[in-house]
């Protein structure tokens, strides 16, 4: 496929695999010569000229007059916005099953997912050559789509890339980042979206990017992190593992790391809990659908709109969060949540001391057939993050590298670095993509 494929081509791929909720109007700039670069924003970033609805029926009709820095960025670089692309709603789910507006197909198989949140983005990147998708990551949504759909997935250290302009999940773990197809196009475009914004604070007290040569020597692998794994991703990983050892003199080690078993059950306490604290704002007032009925009692008026525009998984998570910060739970629950992520960010340092890299297999299985979604619990969907969340728990800046193939679909292998170090992670991606030889789906014309 051309870096730039036709505007007909671009609604022909759309229409069979659910990528863009929205795509842009004007699709002219795909024909102009030399081609433009084109990007997509998930549904969570605002951009003029398009709805910002986080994969949300509550927002409908919600359109930004600004655009989210990283967005704006892009675009002052020259990129072409093609559109935003299909999500969970606000980012609550593994396999973008959880959309208002439509399920993305995963483009190996459209019988599968693929992948959440960013499953929009994932697809893509996939199918777009030359692509770059912006991503939001706040448990894994980077990590496992790019996994799902064999794609290289940055999620940047918390407070790299500005926030500005992102419909927020969880604040203390939402980060933007970035799916390509090659490694040469992460170290292109990391520093253009990454930098101090004064309209995110947290972006403010980072230090400079460093991209200089930062080879990777000695990586970590959690024993913690091979538990529960399909039995492909085992003998995927161990085959990169070993390639990493015999191709790219790489030592590797096992290691304990005891609190990453821990880290999930913390990670839903913390995330559901600030998800239900930015969800009370959409009440049918200032954003999106508006209720109509302003004679109602100001619970009645509220409560309408909230139970007829939020899904179901929504309403699960604004209720798990506004359970552990009621009072009588706030210290049983959320507090203890807190020590733990501590434990999970020290427990990361001290390897990390004498490891460049954490690996583990990015997800336990390969992208899951819609059939086979809907029969898990949704206990069963949130313990399938369990190898990505410790990483966003930290704000840990971490990468997801295809890594083998099993039935023809893609495995991913994630690898962590510490704070601020996106630089080793550039120096395993392109290690790695230089030998490992990475496919795409053939999808016919």
């Amino acid at each position: 496929m051309s870096c730039s494929p036709t505007p007909e081509r671009l609604i022909q791929l759309n229409e069979r695999f659910r990528i863009f909720c929205e795509m842009a109007e004007d699709l002219s700039g795909l024909q102009d010569y030399p081609p433009r670069p084109t990007f997509s924003a998930k549904d969570n970033l605002c951009a003029m000229g398009f709805q910002a609805r986080a994969g949300s029926r509550i927002l409908e009709g919600y359109r930004p007059p600004f655009d989210a820095t990283p967005v704006w960025r892009m675009r002052q670089e020259g990129m072409l916005l093609l559109g935003k692309t299909n999500m969970d709603e606000f980012g609550f789910g593994t396999f973008s099953t959880n959309s208002g507006y439509d399920v993305p197909r995963n483009p190996f198989d459209a019988g599968r997912a693929c992948g959440g949140s960013s499953g929009g983005a994932a697809a893509a990147t996939s199918l777009l050559e030359g692509h770059v998708a912006l991503g939001v990551s706040t448990g894994g949504s980077i990590s496992c789509p790019a996994s799902f759909c064999g794609v290289l997935g940055l999620t940047p250290t918390y407070g790299r890339v500005s926030r500005y302009g992102l419909i927020d999940y969880g604040n203390s773990l939402d980060k933007v980042g970035l799916m390509t197809r090659d490694s040469g196009s992460l170290r292109t475009w990391l520093p253009v979206i990454s930098g101090p914004d004064p309209k995110d604070p947290t972006s403010c007290v980072q230090p400079m990017l460093d991209l200089s040569p930062r080879k990777v020597e000695r990586v970590a692998v959690p024993l913690e992190a091979m538990q529960n794994l399909g039995s492909g991703v085992e003998s995927s990983f161990a085959s990169a593992l070993k390639s990493l050892q015999d191709d790219h003199d790489i030592l590797v080690e096992e290691v304990s790391m005891p609190s990453l078993k821990f880290a999930l059950s913390a990670y839903y306490v913390l995330a559901t809990s600030e998800a239900s604290t930015n969800l009370a704002r959409y009440c049918g007032m200032r954003f999106g659908v508006r209720n109509s009925n302003i004679s109602q009692h100001f619970n009645d008026f509220f409560s309408e709109t909230r139970s007829a525009n939020f899904g179901t998984e929504a309403k699960r998570r604004i209720l798990l969060g506004t359970y552990a910060r009621m009072v009588g739970f706030r210290d049983r629950y959320y507090m203890k949540a807190l020590a733990v992520r501590q434990l999970v960010i020290s427990e990361y340092k001290r390897v990390l001391n004498d490891h460049d890299l954490v690996l583990t297999p990015t997800m336990p299985f390969i992208a899951p057939r819609f059939a086979d979604i809907e029969k898990m619990r949704p206990l069963e969907a949130y313990q399938a993050d369990f190898l990505t969340v410790p990483p966003n728990l930290a704000g840990l800046p971490h990468l997801s590298l295809p890594c083998g193939y099993i039935e023809g679909m893609p495995v991913g292998m994630q690898a962590v670095a510490p704070h601020w170090e996106e630089r080793a992670l550039l120096d395993i991606a392109e290690r790695w993509t230089s030998k490992f030889q990475m496919r795409f789906p053939e999808v016919a014309r």
